[in-house]
């Protein structure tokens, strides 16, 4: 997922045209008059006809949550030179809170045997994602990579996001590497065991709300 870079210059930019929004602002009300209805007192707004701002605001108040989210990016502590980073961006929605295996997003894993140095790497879709608390549990299909045996074969992550301490775990845990399968169930993985190393990232989840059936 990319993100824009502000430049300082854009930056500078940016703020000056904050500055002078502000500015605008302060002789309207100075002056009691509405700088977007020239002659208009401020305060007569037609209560049938909210302003702009009250109308975002109530958007945004009736868009529902995602169901679950599991989201961020960090390296794992290692006192070798071992370079590994885990990276998510998984979600629930709103409308398939009752399902997990609905969720979607992506996935990617690098160990090196040094940061820029030789090692394996793959990349994958989401196909289930639970949470609970802090705690995240999810799976995903293996779409790129450069370790053939793998391509295809279903991986779990697990996650305890305990705010820059985060912890990590995977499905393969007990067997060395990922062995290909593609029999592993799905939002199945070992618990969250690794450490974060310090300054390399942070992971974010979002509990789920279980959707307990009503009683009757």
């Amino acid at each position: 997922m990319s993100r824009i870079a502000f430049t300082p210059t854009r930056v500078a930019v940016l703020g000056a045209a904050v500055l002078l929004t502000a500015g605008a602002a302060g002789v309207a009300v100075a002056s009691g008059e509405d700088v977007t209805h020239p002659g208009k007192r401020i305060g007569t707004q037609d209560a049938a006809h909210p302003a702009p701002a009250a109308k975002d605001a109530a958007a945004a108040k009736a868009k529902p949550r995602e169901a679950a989210a599991l989201t961020g990016s960090a390296k794992l502590f290692r006192k070798t030179t071992e370079d590994i980073t885990f990276t998510f961006d998984a979600h629930l929605a709103a409308r398939h809170n009752a399902d997990p295996s609905k969720a979607t997003g992506t996935f990617k894993f690098v160990h090196l045997e040094k940061p820029g140095g030789k090692g394996g790497w793959a990349t994958g879709r989401i196909d289930c994602l639970l949470t609970g608390g802090k705690v995240a549990s999810a799976t995903g299909i293996i779409t790129k990579t450069n370790i053939k045996e793998m391509n295809g074969s279903r991986v779990g992550f697990s996650v305890h996001d305990q705010g820059k301490k985060d912890r990590l775990g995977y499905s393969w845990a007990a067997v060395g590497g990922p062995d290909g399968t593609k029999k592993l169930t799905k939002c199945n993985s070992a618990a969250p065991f690794e450490q974060v190393k310090k300054g390399t990232g942070d992971f974010h989840v979002q509990p789920w709300k279980l959707p307990y059936p009503d009683p009757r």
